[in-house]
């Protein structure tokens, strides 16, 4: 199986175990709808490219480790989808969880789907031969997704009275790209220190991007609602740097996280897919006329 399959086969296990037959049926369907189908699951891909730039292709810790982060991620938009935070009818193309099942069980869907994040990571560390690489990947995931730093510590910033846009991005998006790159070197024994600053960077960028579609896109083209961090008072790079900043800071952020790639055995094909999701994840016009992949 290719990664993408691997990917897809680890989410479907984690969430079809025979012990989820007990989880009330509402709820089940919530957090299915919540994953699946989704979107390029980049982060996870990040993972087991590191994975693999390591030296360690087939890592089940590894895979743990990005499946993991994705039902993660899929959480974090559960939640931002809901009425508390940017009030979305829509994710993907498809009504949001809040808007299919209703508040309480996309909160409960977000807050499920955390916690079976750490029971895969745990169960992938429990097996023979981790030694410590499971607990130093439970640590990379857990921060990557905290108050401190990671992703609450983000979705929190929206509702502070000022921000610094970068800080925000760094937190919000930045961190769980840097937890990805680093727990895919960590759970083969590799330097987790070394991938870091590639997630990172990487991360801003597409939260840059992002800033972008939400101020130029359509709706339709990315499949969710456009102009909601003006709606909603967020910090936004376009609003703080304008459309043409933007866009640098995108360009540069890209040319950043490829040069933060250490010299491995994968590095083409991380470049490769660094410049082609930045150009994916951007509004079709400015892909076509700013945006070039080299």
């Amino acid at each position: 199986m290719n990664a993408g399959q691997r990917i897809e086969l680890a989410l479907s296990n984690a969430l079809d175990t025979p012990e989820a037959a007990a989880t009330p049926p509402l709820l089940n369907r919530a957090m299915h709808h919540a994953v699946f189908p989704g979107g390029a699951r980049v982060r996870p891909r990040l993972t087991l490219a590191t994975a693999f730039a390591c030296g360690k292709p087939e890592s089940d810790l590894a895979l743990a480790a990005g499946a993991a982060i994705e039902l993660l991620h899929c959480a974090s938009l559960v939640h931002d989808d809901m009425p508390c935070f940017d009030n979305a009818d829509t994710r993907r193309g498809r009504a949001s969880v809040h808007k299919l099942f209703g508040e309480p069980l996309a909160l409960l869907a977000g807050d499920g789907l955390i916690v079976l994040a750490f029971d895969i990571i745990a169960r992938a560390a429990a097996r023979p031969g981790q030694g410590q690489k499971g607990a130093a990947v439970l640590s990379i995931v857990a921060q990557a997704v905290g108050s401190i730093h990671g992703i609450v510590a983000g979705q929190a910033w929206e509702c502070e009275p000022a921000v610094d846009v970068a800080h925000y991005h760094r937190a919000k998006t930045g961190a769980l790209f840097a937890g990805a790159t680093a727990a895919g070197a960590a759970a083969v024994g590799a330097e987790p220190g070394r991938w870091r600053g590639l997630g990172s960077k990487l991360g801003e960028a597409y939260q840059v991007a992002d800033d972008l579609a939400d101020a130029l896109g359509d709706a339709a083209e990315i499949g969710k609602p456009c102009q909601q961090d003006v709606a909603n008072g967020r910090p936004n790079a376009v609003r703080e740097l304008g459309v043409e900043g933007a866009v640098a800071r995108l360009k540069g952020l890209t040319e950043e996280a490829i040069a933060a790639i250490p010299d491995c055995q994968g590095r083409d094909e991380l470049e490769a897919i660094i410049r082609g999701q930045a150009k994916r994840l951007v509004p079709a016009q400015i892909a076509a006329q700013e945006f070039r992949v080299a």
